[in-house]
């Protein structure tokens, strides 16, 4: 069981103040429940975020964010430009992949955000789908080592990273660097270690839901709006805790409307 409270962090917490409206309902109990509980839901995408994720959507280069995923994408979007996901096209971008590997890989260590090791002190944790995960020395984040193998471009990977960073800002990446494993190119990420249960299915449909994803198929969501698809929101990607929800994976893609 979950509730989302207008200060929460769950997608808009960096834009409270512009929340124009929210509902609110009493959601019955159940044999294996708490007696019911008052939960409101708080509109997830103001105007100013919506401008932002339609910036991305249309492949602008974003002004005034001056974090490093931010910067790497603008970069890619520079000097190889922007297209929407075609899932059929994916095979055929692989040589556009491994052109922007070796850009990354050589402006990574132009930049000195070449990596030869993990940070010192990480503790490997599993492989995803993915990610080869590792718990950082602090024991409060996660340290995610990801090839971009759900993508056919670079750019579709730091494109999903921005457009999470800015619903989900509590459980945000920061883009550490650059490495390889063997001959592939693997992203450093960082992200808030969060601990906890795994989420509701129907908990996470209806908040998606309200704020414009609707469920297509299994796990996927499509907000027709601004043209996002969101894959694989099974129960293990999303934390429950304290009655809030954490998202701490997702795969967004810019579809052709």
């Amino acid at each position: 069981m979950w509730c989302c409270r207008r200060d929460c962090w769950i997608f808009i917490s960096s834009y409270r103040s512009q929340v124009a409206g929210c509902r609110a309902f009493t959601r019955p109990a159940t044999p294996f429940s708490n007696p019911p509980f008052f939960c409101i839901f708080t509109e997830m995408i103001p105007d100013e975020l919506r401008k932002k994720l339609k910036n991305i959507v249309d492949g602008a280069i974003l002004e005034g964010r001056h974090d490093s995923c931010t910067a790497v994408r603008n970069l890619l979007c520079q000097s190889f430009g922007t297209s929407p996901t075609v899932k059929s096209e994916f095979q055929s971008k692989s040589i556009l992949k491994e052109k922007q590997a070796r850009f990354l890989k050589a402006n990574a260590e132009e930049s000195d955000t070449w990596l030869d090791f993990i940070p010192a002190g990480s503790q490997y944790l599993t492989r995803g789908g993915e990610s080869l995960v590792y718990l950082s020395l602090d024991n409060r984040h996660v340290i995610k080592c990801n090839d971009a193998t759900y993508y056919a471009s670079w750019t579709e990977y730091f494109n999903s990273l921005i457009i999470h960073n800015l619903l989900f800002p509590t459980t945000e990446y920061v883009l550490l660097g650059f490495t390889s494993v063997g001959i592939h190119l693997f992203a450093v990420v960082e992200q808030r270690y969060v601990q906890g249960e795994q989420a509701d299915l129907a908990d996470i449909r209806e908040l998606l839901r309200f704020n414009g994803f609707e469920n297509i198929k299994r796990q996927d969501y499509y907000n027709s709006e601004l043209g996002l698809l969101l894959e694989d929101m099974h129960d293990e990607n999303v934390i429950a805790k304290d009655g809030l929800l954490f998202f701490i994976d997702t795969v967004f893609y810019i579809m052709k409307k």
